[in-house]
């Protein structure tokens, strides 16, 4: 039985006018990029706060108390039964009316890596309206070359996406990938034809030229050269690529050179300026 609090969502939201978001930032045993998340949304302006999924289930804690939530990237319960597997259970079963009311409310959520496969096998992305629901149209699934992939890559807007992570994000992101299981992969091509058609995809893979990124720009293999979903009211995204990982010019791997620019921060801002 889930623990959420049942609460208006108007309080949280009206408090907004008043002072920065707060955000939740959701760690469980595993994860490993808490830190770079938290330090993105407070160099965007949020409040960050670090709590454990457990804070969350005893009720010490409340998630409807927060504006915006970032699901983190890293290896969530060891990755037992799949990657994001078990932090997705938590999701849709131990705390779910919570989840629920947060999403409906319009509050952003981003997940992040092991975030996103999370909120896929959740079932929050593309989202249970999603093909009019049912079994899950879409997974992240291993990598293409069935092993662990890491560097940086390039990522750019789809215009035609609508959400308020990527509103007005007309410059790429350049950032760097770290996973073993980010191909997103569909039940059928009709899945995949949706997506496109609904304008789900919210970041794809290019090369430096913007042409359609083969390996090893495209690190997975991932369908359409998919690196990030939303929901179709926008205010729920998932990405494999870490945006938190380059939020400072020096942080760019050939800053020395004189190279620069694309950081992932001005998702943050976006997400915070709409939490």
């Amino acid at each position: 039985m889930s623990r959420a609090r049942q609460a208006s969502p108007l309080p949280a939201r009206r408090e907004r006018a008043k002072q920065p978001p707060r955000v939740l930032i959701l760690h469980a045993n595993g994860t490993n990029r808490d830190r770079e998340a938290a330090l993105a949304c407070e160099l965007a302006g949020g409040v960050p706060e670090i709590l454990h999924v457990n804070q969350i289930l005893s009720g010490e804690k409340h998630l409807l108390d927060y504006h915006m939530l970032v699901i983190p990237g890293g290896f969530s319960y060891g990755d037992d039964l799949g990657a994001g597997a078990l932090w997705a259970l938590d999701l849709h079963n131990r705390f779910s009316d919570a989840v629920r009311q947060f999403v409906e409310s319009g509050r952003p959520v981003l997940g992040i890596c092991n975030g996103f496969q999370a909120l896929v096998k959740a079932g929050l992305l593309p989202g249970a309206d999603f093909l009019n629901g049912g079994s899950r149209a879409v997974t992240l699934t291993h990598n293409e070359k069935h092993r662990f992939e890491c560097r940086w890559v390039y990522l750019k807007p789809n215009p035609a996406n609508r959400s308020l992570f990527i509103d007005g994000l007309d410059e790429w992101i350049y950032c760097p990938v770290a996973h073993g299981e980010g191909r997103m992969a569909a039940r059928d091509q009709a899945a995949l034809d949706a997506l496109e058609a609904e304008g789900l995809i919210a970041l794809s893979y290019v090369e430096a030229d913007g042409s359609p990124a083969a390996y090893p720009g495209n690190p997975n293999g991932s369908a359409l050269g998919i690196a990030g979903l939303t929901n179709r009211a926008g205010n729920v995204m998932g990405l494999m690529p870490h945006p938190e990982d380059h939020i400072f010019p020096w942080q760019h791997p050939r800053w020395h050179r004189g190279d620069g620019g694309l950081s992932g921060l001005r998702l943050f801002e976006n997400a915070i300026q709409n939490a």
